[in-house]
């Protein structure tokens, strides 16, 4: 069995967690470690590549101006 610790969040960023989980059910463990998965591993110094850091930047420009779509948007769309 898995133990777990506490860590102090702000209410604003529980409330942005909270926004970002794609199931009712989903722990903050879980969305925390998705997250984390999105993120390469940096080398020994820390550092990402440059293709990452210019594939966030695409991202948050996309988010930024509204090219992105939620799940439910997605499903609604696909009629599931």
């Amino acid at each position: 069995m898995s133990t777990y610790t506490s860590i102090q969040l702000s209410p604003e960023t529980k409330k942005r967690l909270a926004r970002m989980k794609t199931e009712t059910k989903e722990t903050y463990d879980e969305l925390i470690n998705t997250l984390l998965d999105l993120v390469p591993s940096g080398d020994d110094e820390g550092k990402y590549s440059e293709e990452f850091r210019a594939s966030l930047l695409r991202s948050l420009s996309d988010m930024k101006h509204g090219r992105v779509y939620s799940l439910k948007e997605v499903e609604a769309a696909l009629g599931l």
